[in-house]
C-alpha cells in the first residue's frame, strides 16, 4: 500500500518554447468594423470630425486588434524570457506506504511477510538551468523585435483609423451635400412642371411640354429616393467604424472643406514619409527578428549545458529529518538530427528572405503612396475650381432657359436640359471636393502623420 500527500508550488516551470511568430497586422477590412459600446439614445447627437475619429481610437475594430496582437507578442516574449532562467520548483511529500514482501518475489523464511505501514516526510526545493543555450537566446531576441513590432503596427494602426473614419466621415458629408442638391434640382423640376402644366392648360404650350416636365420631375425623385438611400448606408458604415450604436441618429456638425495646397516637394515628403511611417519600422523589426529565428535554427546544433539541483529535509517527520542535497550538470548534444535541423534551418530562411522582400516592397510602396496622394490632390484641386465654375454657368443657363420659357419664347427642352446640367454640375463638385479632402487624408497617412490630419484638411 502506498499513499502519498503531494504539495507543489512551482515558481517557474522551463518547457520546450517554440520559436515566436511574427505578428500579422489588422487587414484592410478590420477597420471597416468596430466595437459597439453603449445603448443608442432616443436623442439626436451631433458628431464632429473630431468627434468621429477620437471615437474611432477608442473603438475602431483594426485598433483593438491592435491592442490584442500587441498584448499576444509581449506574452510571447516573457515566454521566451523563461527559457533562459532558473525553474524553481518546490515539492511537499507525506508518504504512507506497507509492503507486501511475497509480492515483490521475496520470501525469507521466519521473516515477516508484510513490512511496515510506514512513513516518511520529505520537503525539497529543486531548481533547472539552462546554462549555455544559444537558440533559446537567439529566440528570445526574435521575440523582442516582434513585440517592437507588434508595438509600431499598434501606432501605425491610428493613422488607419482616421485615413478611414476620415474617408467614412467625409462621404457622408458628401451624400448629405447631393441629397441637398437633388432635392433643390426636384423643387426647380416641379416648378418648371407647374409652369408646363398651367401653360398647357392654357393652350399656350403642349402636352409634349407637360410630359417632359413630368419625366423630369419624376426621375429627379427617384434619384432623390437613390441619393437618400446610399446616405443612411453611408451613415451606418460610419458608426460601425466608431463604434456607435446603429440605431443611433446622429447629425454631422462639420462641413465640407476645401483649401488648396501650396507647391510641395515630393522628393522631401517621401523621405519624411520613410522616416515616419511606423509600418515601415515594424517591418524593419520583423525583419531583424526573422534574421534572429534563422540563427537560432543555426544554433540548434551547438551543445546545451542543463544543471539541476535540489535541497530537501526527509525523514519519519520534520521534526526527525536530515537534509539532503542533491546536483548535476549535463551537456547535450544533438547527434543525429540533421533532417530536423535541415528543415528548421531552410524555414527560417524562407522566412528572412520573405521578410527581406516585403522590406524592400514596403519602400516602394511608401514613395507610391506620397507620389499618388500628390497627383490625386493636384487633379482633385483643379476639378474643383472647374467644378465650381461649371455650377455658376449652369445655374445661369438655367435661369435664362426658364425666363425664355415663360416668356413664350422657347418650349420647355431647353430648361430640361438645363436642370440636367445643373444636376450634372453638382455631382461633379461633391465628387471633386470628396476626392481632394481624401487625397489629404491620404497623404497625411503616407506621410505617416495621419493625427494631425487638421493641418492637411486645412491645406497647409
Amino acid at each position: 500500500m502506498y499513499v502519498c500527500l503531494l504539495g507543489r508550488v512551482a515558481a517557474a516551470q522551463s518547457s520546450v518554447i517554440p520559436p515566436p511568430a511574427a505578428p500579422s497586422p489588422p487587414s484592410a477590412a478590420d477597420f471597416q468594423g468596430g466595437v459597439t459600446k453603449g445603448q443608442a439614445s432616443a436623442q439626436t447627437i451631433d458628431l464632429s470630425l473630431d468627434d468621429a475619429i477620437q471615437r474611432g481610437l477608442q473603438s475602431n475594430l483594426g485598433i483593438i486588434l491592435s491592442g490584442t496582437q500587441t498584448s499576444g507578442a509581449r506574452a510571447a516574449r516573457l515566454s521566451q524570457l523563461q527559457s533562459l532562467l532558473p525553474s524553481v520548483d518546490f515539492t511537499a511529500k507525506e508518504a504512507v506506504q506497507q509492503t507486501d514482501l511475497p509480492a515483490e518475489g521475496l520470501r525469507i523464511p521466519g521473516f515477516p511477510k508484510i513490512i511496515g505501514p510506514f512513513g516518511y516526510t520529505d520537503v525539497r526545493a529543486s531548481l533547472t538551468w539552462s546554462l549555455i543555450d544559444v537558440q533559446s537566446l537567439r529566440n528570445y531576441l526574435a521575440s523582442r523585435h516582434n513585440f517592437a513590432a507588434a508595438q509600431l503596427s499598434a501606432q501605425d494602426a491610428r493613422d488607419m483609423v482616421v485615413l478611414t473614419v476620415g474617408n467614412a466621415y467625409l462621404l457622408v458629408l458628401a451624400d448629405q451635400t447631393n441629397v441637398s442638391s437633388v432635392q433643390a434640382q426636384v423643387a426647380t423640376a416641379k416648378v418648371s412642371l407647374d409652369q408646363a402644366v398651367d401653360n398647357h392648360q392654357a393652350g399656350t404650350a403642349p402636352l409634349l411640354d407637360e410630359l417632359r416636365g413630368r419625366v423630369d420631375y419624376q426621375s429627379l425623385e427617384q434619384q432623390l429616393i437613390a441619393a437618400q438611400d446610399s446616405l443612411e448606408k453611408d451613415k451606418l458604415a460610419l458608426a460601425r467604424a466608431i463604434g456607435l450604436p446603429l440605431a443611433q441618429s446622429f447629425n454631422l456638425t462639420d462641413t465640407a472643406p476645401f483649401a488648396p495646397f501650396d507647391q510641395l516637394d515630393a522628393n522631401a515628403l517621401i523621405q519624411q514619409a520613410t522616416k515616419n511611417r511606423k509600418d515601415l519600422a515594424a517591418l524593419v523589426e520583423q525583419t531583424a527578428a526573422a534574421a534572429d529565428q534563422r540563427k537560432a535554427a543555426t544554433a540548434a546544433r551547438f551543445p546545451t549545458v542543463e544543471t539541476d539541483a535540489d535541497y530537501g529535509d526527509i525523514g519519519t517527520t520534520l521534526a526527525h529529518s536530515h537534509g539532503t542535497v542533491d546536483a548535476s550538470a549535463a551537456l547535450s548534444v544533438p547527434v543525429f538530427d540533421e533532417f530536423a535541423l535541415r528543415g528548421q534551418a531552410e524555414q527560417a530562411q524562407a522566412q528572412l528572405d520573405t521578410a527581406k522582400a516585403q522590406l524592400s516592397d514596403k519602400d516602394a510602396q511608401i514613395e507610391a503612396d506620397v507620389r499618388d496622394a500628390l497627383l490625386d490632390i493636384a487633379a482633385a484641386q483643379q476639378q474643383v475650381e472647374v467644378a465650381r465654375s461649371s455650377v455658376d454657368l449652369a445655374g445661369e443657363a438655367l435661369k435664362e432657359a426658364q425666363e425664355r420659357y415663360a416668356n413664350g419664347v422657347s418650349d420647355n427642352l431647353a430648361v430640361s436640359q438645363a436642370q440636367q446640367s445643373v444636376a450634372q454640375a453638382d455631382s461633379q463638385l461633391v465628387a471633386s471636393l470628396y476626392r481632394d479632402n481624401v487625397a489629404k487624408l491620404s497623404l497625411a497617412r503616407a506621410l505617416g502623420d495621419g493625427l494631425d490630419y487638421k493641418k492637411y484638411l486645412g491645406g497647409k
